[in-house]
């Protein structure tokens, strides 16, 4: 019975590897023919007794049963990822082709509760990737993550660090990964740091340490984009207060980490620090993430300012510091929409909301007239398709339950606001799959 379920759990492992990465990774395919399959289960039935199935947690490859070219000889390995009951718990089981079958091969062992995250990355010019694995000491903060190479033929490990968040990529722009490790202080209280690991003539080098602008346990989101001039950059995130973000931004210049929010000797990160959660995000869609950060407008005398409604003015980041403005939207994150404005517009429209309807006013040079030039309407009633077009309404965007429309005002043709200027400049806010937010 036991041997039938390990087969039934490792026929699901491998069908759910296919399925989940072959979009993602062409490495994770299945076994072409059947006396593959047969004898790989065979193998395996035998090198799990005592072990169940323990699939990471986090990441992109979270399947039981991954596959890779670990040395660079061509064909893949199988890794599959399982947990036991000695000193040394976690294990991964690796079986590589031998002749017309498959051989248990290496086996990594390591303390921990549950695997957390596993990368592939070719950090050196020499054949095959190395394994970067994350994994879960306990419920506690800390986590630890190794970096595996087997140009030997063998796995062979070249570090373990503590870490809160680990990412792998190309930082310094060498056409080779590196380790970027977000980690804990000295003090629970202090602010966290961040690492650069490279390999280098087979030996991890660390680089210097850059200081984060709030302790590891405030961090929400890490990003990897590009600066303004092309150069990788990682992004990230953290709150302050419990009620503000602030974003730290790093990149590798002369060899050296280096953290832009902090490059003039203070924190200029605070530039980022808005009421609520808004991330960087490529709002031009050109490839270079854009920040936000909020412009006053001046509200009418009959309204107060709305929470969760600002225009925000969206900045890339060169890697010399410098902030470059590229665009402008009046932001309704608890709606999930907003509307792109030119410089010019921008710092003088205003807007109230009433219900489901928002109403844009363009003051004049002395702010002491309000011209009304659009209504943006959100509909999601039963007869949401009837007040669409309602009173000259169009529509700017569907969901499955929501309508968007809008209705102009005679002034807006003064400014150049029309019907295909509206919708091109509506767009609806994308939710994080993951964690559902913006």
């Amino acid at each position: 019975m036991r041997k039938k379920y390990l087969v039934c759990l490792l026929a699901v492992a491998l069908l759910l590897s296919g399925c989940a990465m072959q979009k993602a990774n062409p490495m994770y395919q299945l076994p072409k023919r059947s006396e593959d399959y047969s004898n790989l289960q065979a193998v395996l039935n035998s090198a799990m007794a005592g072990l169940e199935f323990c699939a990471p947690l986090s990441g992109e490859n979270q399947q039981t049963v991954q596959m890779a070219d670990l040395n660079g000889d061509g064909e893949q390995e199988y890794l599959v990822f399982t947990k036991g009951g000695s000193e040394l718990p976690l294990r991964i089981l690796i079986f590589s082709r031998v002749d017309e079958g498959f051989v248990h091969t290496d086996t990594i062992d390591s303390s921990g509760a549950a695997f957390d995250q596993v990368e592939y990355i070719q950090m050196d010019e020499k054949p095959g990737v190395e394994m970067v694995v994350g994994r879960q000491i306990s419920d506690q903060l800390v986590r630890s993550v190794s970096v595996y190479t087997f140009s030997s033929g063998k796995a062979e490990k070249l570090i373990s660090v503590n870490y809160k968040k680990f990412i792998t990529a190309d930082f310094n722009d060498d056409l080779l990964g590196e380790l970027f490790v977000l980690r804990p202080n000295m003090g629970e209280t202090d602010n966290g740091i961040a690492e650069l690991y490279s390999l280098n003539a087979g030996v991890m080098e660390r680089s210097n340490e850059a200081s984060m602008s709030a302790p590891v346990d405030k961090l929400k989101r890490v990003i990897v984009g590009k600066l303004q001039d092309g150069k990788t950059a990682l992004y990230v995130a953290s709150t302050v207060a419990d009620t503000s973000l602030i974003t730290d931004i790093y990149t590798v210049k002369e060899k050296v980490l280096v953290n832009l929010s902090h490059s003039d000797g203070s924190v200029s990160g605070m530039q980022t620090l808005r009421n609520y959660f808004i991330y960087a995000d490529d709002m031009d869609k050109d490839g270079i993430l854009e920040l936000p950060k909020l412009v006053s407008t001046v509200p009418l005398e009959s309204m107060a300012p709305t929470d969760n409604c600002d225009m925000i003015c969206w900045y890339a980041m060169g890697s010399d510091g410098k902030m470059v403005e590229k665009l402008y939207t009046y932001y309704v994150s608890a709606g999930g929409w907003y509307v792109q404005f030119n410089e010019l517009l921008a710092l003088q429209v205003t807007a109230k909301c009433m219900g489901n309807a928002h109403e844009f006013y363009l003051w004049d040079a002395e702010y002491s007239e309000a011209t009304k030039l659009f209504t943006v309407y959100v509909l999601n009633g039963a007869n949401r398709e009837e007040q669409s077009e309602f009173n000259d309404r169009f529509v700017l965007e569907k969901t499955n339950s929501v309508i968007y429309a809008a209705s102009l005002e005679s002034a807006a043709s003064d400014y150049y606001i029309t019907q295909q200027s509206l919708i091109h400049n509506f767009n609806l806010i994308h939710r994080d799959w993951n964690t559902g937010e913006t």
